[in-house]
């Protein structure tokens, strides 16, 4: 291969990637159920390796009362997720095993179908925080 066609390869792989961000950045924005509470760290989740904290045995009983009831697509899937903080130094990985573990748990789906995963993360006041999700078959 030359390097005019690998550099003309590459353009057109860098163009289709900037095309499919921005169509994800459009899914995540419409068509999402949002439950109001605050993300939860997977720090805060759990004692040591093994024991789930006291809070997090609280925040997954309120989050499991305010998932709405759907009707899983077909697998596997991918997931958006948006997480609202109040904190600006939150970090955008921290809430994503909690809640990922807390759907499987709601849903009963296996991780193992999860293909694609999309996070983002927005400042809101406090008060405000919440997260959005959906879930909806990954089609590659």
């Amino acid at each position: 291969m030359t390097k005019t066609y690998l550099k003309l390869l590459c353009e057109a792989i860098a163009e289709k990637n900037k095309a499919q961000l921005r169509m994800s950045k459009k899914r995540i924005l419409s068509g999402q159920d949002c439950i109001k509470i605050k993300p939860m760290s997977v720090n805060t989740a759990w004692q040591g390796k093994r024991f789930k904290s006291k809070i997090y045995a609280k925040y997954e009983k309120d989050v499991l009362l305010q998932l709405p009831k759907i009707k899983l697509p077909e697998k596997p899937y991918e997931i958006s997720l948006e997480f609202a903080f109040s904190n600006k130094g939150s970090d955008i990985d921290n809430p994503v095993k909690p809640f990922l573990d807390i759907l499987q748990k709601k849903y009963k789906f296996d991780d193992k179908h999860i293909y694609k995963l999309i996070i983002s993360k927005m400042i809101v006041k406090k008060g405000y925080e919440h997260i959005k999700f959906n879930i909806k078959n990954y089609a590659a």
